[in-house]
């Protein structure tokens, strides 16, 4: 049987960012972090790079059973584009 994901935070620097524990490991949230240091925009111009689409698409298929493969292949095929913003 699965056990419970729990949240929980952690301040760094003055920055509250949301820490994850499922099945005896924590999960850091980047985009908590990369907010505290540059921003929103920032980060949407990092998930529009088609190394980091292909990264997560990897980890989510290896680690989250629900993970909508169908609807990845769509945005893994438009990533990189300059018109590309999900």
């Amino acid at each position: 049987m699965k056990k419970k994901a729990t949240n929980a935070t952690i301040n760094v620097r003055g920055t509250e960012v949301s820490v994850i524990r499922r099945e005896d490991q924590d999960y850091i949230s980047l985009t908590d972090m990369l907010k505290a240091k540059d921003g929103d925009f920032f980060i949407s111009d990092w998930l529009r790079n088609r190394n980091t689409v292909e990264f997560l698409g990897i980890w989510e298929t290896v680690h989250n059973p629900d993970f909508n493969s169908g609807e990845f292949a769509i945005i893994k095929s438009q990533a990189g584009l300059r018109r590309f913003r999900r």
